[in-house]
């Protein structure tokens, strides 16, 4: 697909020169329940039953509901990113680590900022300070680097 050359842009496409150390990725605010858990926890064939069962996660493991998957709220955070990076935009990298619970109908944000900017191989890569959270509580922590193109490089 890619040569170096970037997909065709979308309006609104994000380029490199839109962005600065500092600025803020913006917010995924997410409120995840127990059919979005269902869903996740068939598709990656995760049976626990600390994600569906109450009375388990109460009664067995000692938390007041079920758990949102870890998994899921990492893939929201990716979410979050690539969504701000648009489709000529690439995830480079990314890490995240699951440090606190979630329960199903809390609200989640997850968001980032930049903490770091270079052209490199003719694209602008960027460092980003990643993190989901429940108002003020850092869940889980991460970073990520991500790729924008240039302005005037056809992408």
């Amino acid at each position: 697909m890619s040569t170096g050359t970037s997909a065709a842009p979308t309006a609104g496409q994000l380029h490199f020169e839109d962005v600065a150390v500092g600025d803020e990725v913006p917010a995924l605010e997410v409120v995840v329940d127990e059919t979005q858990m269902f869903f996740f926890s068939a598709a990656t064939y995760n049976g626990h039953r600390i994600h569906y069962d109450k009375d388990w996660a109460r009664e067995r493991e000692g938390y007041d509901d079920v758990l949102v998957q870890g998994p899921l709220q990492s893939a929201l955070l990716a979410r979050a990113v690539t969504d701000w990076i648009g489709g000529a935009g690439r995830l480079v990298s990314f890490s995240a680590q699951n440090r606190a619970v979630a329960f199903p109908g809390q609200t989640l944000s997850f968001g980032g900022r930049v903490t770091g900017a270079r052209v490199e191989d003719g694209r602008g890569v960027l460092e980003l300070e990643i993190a989901g959270r429940r108002g003020d509580d850092v869940l889980m922590p991460g970073s990520a680097t991500v790729s924008l193109p240039l302005r005037g490089d056809g992408g």
